[in-house]
C-alpha cells in the first residue's frame, strides 16, 4: 500500500514521502514545522534584503536561513535540493503575496548571474502576472519591476 501511494505521489512530480519514525508527510524530507521554520525566517530575511535595497543569491539565502534557523543548509550539487529552494521560495511568495501583491522571491537570483531563475517565471506566470510565452524581455522588466516595487515598498516601512 505504502508503495503504491508513493508511486502515485511521485507520478505527479511531487517529493513527498511518508516519514514512518516520524508518522507524517514530509517534502523533500523536511517536515511541515521545517518549512514553516524556514519560510519565516526566509521571507525575514527577504524583506531586511529589500529595505537595503539589495538583491541576494541562492547561496547567501542558504546560508543565512542555515545560520539562523539551525536547519541543514540545501546541497545544491543535487537536482532535488535545488528543488527543494524553489518550493521554499514559492512557499515564501504565498505567504507574502497576499498582502504585498509582489513576488519578494524576485530578490534571490544565481550567483554570478543578474536574473531570477525559471521556477520565478512559472510561478508568475500562475499568478496570471506575466503572460505565458512572454519574451525575454518581456521577462526582465517584469522581473527589473518587481525588484524595484520591492525595494520602494519595503523602505517605506
Amino acid at each position: 500500500m505504502c508503495s503504491k501511494l508513493l508511486r502515485e505521489v511521485g507520478r505527479f512530480g511531487i517529493l513527498r514521502h511518508l516519514d514512518t519514525e516520524r508518522r507524517g508527510w514530509t517534502m523533500y524530507g523536511r517536515s511541515d514545522e521545517v518549512w514553516d521554520q524556514l519560510t519565516g525566517a526566509g521571507l525575514k530575511f527577504l524583506i531586511e534584503r529589500a529595505q537595503l535595497r539589495k538583491v541576494t543569491t541562492y547561496t547567501e539565502m542558504n546560508f543565512v536561513l542555515a545560520r539562523r534557523t539551525g536547519v541543514s543548509g540545501f546541497d545544491f550539487e543535487q537536482a532535488d535540493e535545488r528543488a527543494a529552494m524553489g518550493h521554499l521560495l514559492g512557499r515564501i511568495v504565498e505567504r507574502d503575496y497576499p498582502e504585498s501583491k509582489l513576488m519578494v522571491s524576485a530578490l534571490v537570483h544565481y550567483l554570478g548571474a543578474n536574473d531570477a531563475g525559471p521556477g520565478f517565471y512559472t510561478l508568475a506566470q500562475q499568478l496570471a502576472l506575466l503572460p505565458k510565452g512572454a519574451s525575454a524581455t518581456a521577462r526582465l522588466e517584469f522581473w527589473i519591476g518587481q525588484v524595484n516595487s520591492l525595494h520602494e515598498l519595503h523602505t517605506r516601512s
